[in-house]
């Protein structure tokens, strides 16, 4: 190949980068000029200013993800920034403070009854599929009994802001013992902290009144239960936990009060 046409070559190549170069560019200065202008519209200045609405552009297409404080400022929100000169398409990702509020309601509540199920030792986190609505739990998945079946429906059931649990898991046509973890030595730290958590994401029970102390798997309880039934289950919940080899529990309950 002769020195012109390596020439001729280099010189395509050099041209055609730069004139991608040069259009990346324009897409660039095109995005950013429609994210300026959608803060500076009548509707954004006027009804939407006070909203948490993150714009992200990229080839023309218009991202908004944040919160409105109604619903209708989505509808504002999405019809201004897809009449904007350069838009080809809107996502619209916005939610209301009440959904969004709702939506982490929900997501806390979902790892609640995971941590609950991943603690205790007669359920299954790993073969139970956690799913959460407006406080409405479902779990689904594979039990190993239908008494592991109704204990995990316990224990989704008692977790805070739960409003309802339906289990739709299925059992096991055979039932199998549940998988232990044979020589494996949780300390004690780990066996207290597991207890204090569970706890306290368990509505009918106080980790504020309860003390726990650990020595080798062993814990003993101490505190103040409001009534019988919280300091059986306290015994309950505790003595499921993940390496508590045994439950002393010495809470007392509190004295009932009288006209």
């Amino acid at each position: 190949m002769n020195q012109k046409a390596i020439f001729s070559m280099a010189f395509a190549a050099v041209t055609a980068a730069m004139f991608i170069t040069s259009a990346t560019a324009r897409a660039s200065d095109t995005d950013d000029r429609i994210e300026s202008s959608f803060k500076q519209t009548y509707v954004y200045k006027t009804y939407l200013k006070d909203d948490a609405i993150k714009v992200d552009v990229e080839k023309g297409v218009v991202t908004l993800t944040g919160t409105v404080a109604e619903e209708s400022h989505m509808g504002l929100a999405q019809e201004t920034a897809a009449n904007l000169p350069g838009v080809t398409k809107v996502d619209n990702k916005l939610a209301t403070k009440a959904e969004a509020a709702a939506a982490n309601a929900d997501l806390w509540i979902n790892r609640k009854v995971k941590f609950a199920l991943l603690v205790h030792r007669n359920v299954s986190a790993k073969n139970t599929t956690v799913e959460v609505k407006d406080g409405i739990v479902t779990l689904k998945g594979e039990a190993t009994s239908a008494a592991q079946k109704e204990l995990t429906t316990e224990y989704a059931q008692d977790i805070d802001n739960v409003k309802d649990v339906k289990n739709e898991m299925t059992v096991a046509a055979t039932p199998t013992p549940v998988e232990r973890t044979v020589g494996e030595k949780v300390d004690d730290a780990s066996i207290t902290a597991q207890i204090k958590t569970a706890l306290w994401i368990h509505h009918s029970t106080s980790a504020m009144k309860t003390a726990v102390t650990t020595r080798n798997g062993e814990v003993t309880l101490t505190g103040i239960a409001k009534n019988a039934a919280e300091k059986s289950l306290v015994s309950k919940l505790v003595g499921d936990i993940q390496g508590v080899n045994s439950v002393k529990n010495e809470m007392t309950v509190a004295a009932s009060k009288t006209e």
